[in-house]
């Protein structure tokens, strides 16, 4: 239906990793392209290495004011065009124990990988409607799968996917499609910055979430130092976002790498249990109970 070799897209959170990748990957292939960010620095660097096709704008996902700015600035600049691509990637980690959640957390994971990505797209959409471009998510394998000790961003992701069934289905009669972008494990700083998040989990957990969790997210540090050694380019994943908005006929959904392409395999065929025990090893839990 949709399908756009040129035109003006808008792309959340690219100060770095996937949503950086795109931006720069858009603006060498011709497209006319709006790159979110939060900080100046950011606005800086992008603008420096990128051609005069790329704008950075300035848009906080997790505020209602920040986008409808930036939805007006870029209408303003697009006019009856349109965009003819809209990524949603803005987000942010997050995770823990969900015994020992803090729930202000959850909520900060949830305003901006989930309600931010619909506010943004609830902004840009009309625009999106004009040129019939194509709205892309990017969600990732943890939104098929969930992880130990991650459920702030699985759910946020899980929800992503849930986002993109359902307005797909609403938005088909203008001729819109929505892509979900699903990335197994990334070179970016992601990994090193989940490292760092489960220390700082350790450090400020009361003594007896430590003692019946410490154990568990010990081991998963180093199931992500794993990760990020076997980690592919931000740049695959850009190549997999340009072709959705490129093509008259996008996939619902895009696996990118092959971890991510083994793991939603084995989910979609092995038994429930046996699945779980196979990530669970993965996962490295251990199935002790800790020492009262």
């Amino acid at each position: 239906m949709a399908g756009n070799e040129s035109g003006a897209v808008v792309v959340t959170g690219a100060s770095s990793g996937i949503g950086r990748a795109t931006a720069l990957d858009l603006d060498a292939r011709g497209y006319r392209v709006f790159a979110g960010v939060r900080k100046d620095d950011d606005a800086k660097s992008l603008a420096e290495e990128g051609s005069d096709r790329l704008k950075p704008i300035k848009i906080d996902v997790a505020k209602e004011r920040s986008v409808a700015t930036a939805a007006r600035n870029v209408k303003k600049a697009v006019g009856d065009e349109g965009l003819v691509g809209l990524v949603n990637n803005a987000g942010v980690g997050g995770g823990g124990p969900v015994e020992f959640l803090d729930l202000d957390d959850l909520r900060n994971v949830l305003e901006v990988n989930l309600i931010g990505q619909i506010a943004v797209t609830k902004a840009f959409l009309p625009l999106v409607r004009a040129a019939r471009g194509t709205i892309v998510f990017v969600a990732s394998i943890g939104g098929r799968v969930a992880s130990p000790l991650l459920s702030p961003y699985n759910i946020s992701k899980f929800g992503l996917e849930a986002l993109g069934e359902a307005l797909r289905h609403e938005v088909e009669p203008w001729g819109i499609d929505v892509a979900v972008v699903e990335p197994g494990s990334i070179d970016t700083q992601i990994w090193s910055k989940g490292e760092d998040q489960i220390r700082e989990t350790i450090s400020g957990m009361p003594n007896e979430a430590i003692r019946l969790y410490g154990p568990q997210l010990t081991r998963f540090g180093e199931v992500l130092n794993e990760t990020a050694s076997r980690g592919i380019s931000a740049d695959r994943v850009a190549k997999v976002i340009h072709r959705a908005i490129a093509s008259d006929r996008p996939k619902h959904r895009y696996l990118v790498g092959t971890d991510a392409k083994v793991t939603a395999r084995l989910k979609g065929t092995l038994p429930d249990r046996a699945f779980h025990r196979l990530a669970g090893t993965q996962f490295k839990m251990p199935k002790d109970v800790p020492p009262e």
